[in-house]
């Protein structure tokens, strides 16, 4: 009786052995088990929000770098915009005044007789009439003032190196004899040019209600007649 009851201890105590050494390793066990699987979740959690970042950097690098070639497209339009119109608003120049010309009187027989005055631009000069009508006058009383007549005309006229421009002064347009000899005539290519020229006649003309014509680069229009 006492031997089977030490067996039966024995076993017992065997039992309670095995019991306890396996809760034991099933305790060391769980935390390692535990621990790996958290590193690997975490390296790929990590390795996720990597990936993640680095498209978000790419995509934020591909938007900048679109952004700025339409940025340097539109600026360079609207260079050439700007540049076209610095060419499209380009003045005419400047004015030519009496004192920028060469002027040069000669007399013609066609129409009666008139006098055919020709401007050139001084040497290194470059400028325009922009008045289409030279101011023309036979002394200095109103009756000697020349009327134009329309003939010709083109404006402005630029007028440098061997440019010409022409202008034809009749100065007689009545019948008979009535009139007022002069030597001299007046030109000007506006009536308010302080430094009028004063063009010597080849002989004393007889003057009365002369006329003039529009300068033209075509000697053939300004042959001055009354129309």
């Amino acid at each position: 009786m006492r031997t089977r009851l030490a067996n039966r201890s024995a076993r017992l105590l065997l039992a309670a052995a095995a019991a306890t050494a396996l809760a034991a390793t099933t305790t060391a066990c769980g935390p390692e088990d535990n621990g790996a699987e958290a590193p690997a979740a975490s390296a790929s959690t990590s390795t996720d929000a990597s990936d993640d970042a680095s498209d978000g950097k790419e995509s934020g690098t591909g938007g900048t770098g679109s952004g700025a070639e339409d940025s340097g497209s539109e600026a360079g339009a609207g260079a050439d915009k700007g540049g076209d119109k610095g060419a499209g608003e380009g003045g005419v120049g400047q004015s030519c005044g009496t004192n920028d010309l060469d002027l040069t009187l000669t007399p013609k027989s066609q129409a009666g007789g008139y006098y055919q005055v020709a401007a050139k631009a001084k040497s290194g000069i470059t400028c325009y009439l922009d008045v289409n009508t030279p101011s023309v006058s036979f002394g200095s009383k109103p009756e000697g003032v020349a009327s134009p007549v329309g003939q010709g005309g083109e404006d402005p006229i630029k007028l440098t190196g061997s440019a010409v421009a022409y202008t034809g002064i009749s100065p007689k347009t009545t019948e008979g004899d009535a009139g007022v000899e002069f030597e001299n005539v007046i030109v000007s290519v506006t009536d308010e040019d302080p430094h009028p020229a004063e063009l010597a006649l080849p002989e004393p003309a007889v003057v009365e209600k002369p006329i003039v014509t529009n300068w033209s680069t075509n000697p053939g229009e300004t042959v001055p007649v009354i129309v």
